[in-house]
């Protein structure tokens, strides 16, 4: 490959355990020269340009960080072809979920990556998933993706779903967009986003939104207390295929005092694979009477993601249900 040839990759490192070193009190995020040599391997293929954002280790990574990472995307998406974002893995699945809803059509290929082992570890696997994402960068398809372990999948479908092993992620629900064989990079055509309309950096979002996982015998007044403390939105982790006992206990009037009181509800299932249907059960719809939006097949992170972003674009709770209704970029299936 000659170097006119070079497609030219931004790499945004944001810290983590790819980029961590082994200090007095465990591993902390600090940058050293062992991803500069990484670097130098990959600039036999690549034209690389490096952003050092910030050195966080991923559980701190907040709402106000997914806003500097998406601006930063966002603002060098005409000097490249193509871009990876290294970060922690504990918060990536989150940060690729909101990633694809502030950079709404981006139209350049946003890869995330990090690793299990640091870098300066011997038996690293972030070399690997250094390659393959920066493969996927220089592929030309636009969206936001992560790719781990060999494997491409959509931000707003990965879920981290092992502390440890090397297979940390998994697309939820949806096909993998590509992956890495003895014949290269592999893309799935049909399972990448596809483009609606200009490239739009929408940041705002509510920091106002509560995840809940339902457990039996929930007391129903904490729904409540949650508007009481000023959330907007709420996404439950539901039983099953969206069911919650009702007819016992009836814990539901704490729920619909909630939505009567503006607050948009959305209801998942704590089931990682298939989604919640809401028409199968009696006490399924009663939800759906009651006001509640379905969240299908889509991942907890993605809904909570899209709707902290969607009351921050200032929706109305119609517009928030409609909204739910439609994919935007492959978080959901209709």
């Amino acid at each position: 490959m000659g170097n006119t040839e070079k497609k030219h990759i931004l790499l945004i490192t944001t810290g983590g355990t790819i980029a961590s070193v082994l200090g007095g009190e465990g591993l902390e995020p600090r940058r050293s020269d062992v991803m500069e040599r990484e670097l130098n391997q990959l600039r036999t293929y690549y034209r690389i340009t490096v952003q050092d954002l910030m050195c966080l280790d991923s559980s701190n990574i907040r709402p106000e960080e997914w806003v500097i990472i998406a601006r930063a995307i966002f603002e060098a998406r005409g000097t490249c072809d193509g871009i990876v974002v290294s970060h922690g893995t504990d918060t990536m699945a989150y940060t690729a979920s909101m990633a694809t809803f502030m950079l709404e059509n981006i139209d350049l290929p946003v890869v995330f990556t990090g690793s299990q082992l640091p870098l300066a570890d011997f038996l690293s696997d972030g070399p690997g998933n250094l390659r393959t994402a920066f493969a996927m960068a220089a592929s030309g398809a636009p969206g936001v993706f992560l790719a781990f372990d060999r494997k491409i999948m959509l931000g707003c479908r990965a879920v981290k779903v092992r502390a440890a092993g090397f297979s940390a992620f998994e697309s939820i629900n949806s096909r993998y967009v590509g992956n890495v064989t003895a014949t290269g990079l592999a893309l799935d055509r049909d399972a990448l986003p596809k483009l609606t309309g200009p490239a739009r950096f929408r940041p705002q979002a509510s920091r106002q939104v509560f995840l809940l996982k339902l457990t039996p015998g929930l007391d129903p007044s904490i729904f409540d207390t949650l508007v009481d403390q000023g959330y907007r939105g709420i996404v439950i982790e539901a039983f099953g295929l969206g069911g919650m006992h009702f007819l016992q206990q009836y814990p539901g009037r704490g729920l619909a005092g909630a939505i009567e009181r503006g607050v948009s509800v959305v209801v998942c299932s704590q089931c990682l694979y298939d989604s919640s249907n809401l028409n199968v059960y009696q006490v399924g719809k009663k939800l759906l009477d009651m006001g509640v939006i379905q969240g299908g097949d889509m991942t907890s992170e993605a809904a909570l993601t899209k709707l902290m972003w969607a009351i921050g674009q200032g929706m109305s709770g119609e517009q928030i249900r409609a909204l739910f209704r439609r994919s935007l970029a492959g978080e959901i299936t209709l």
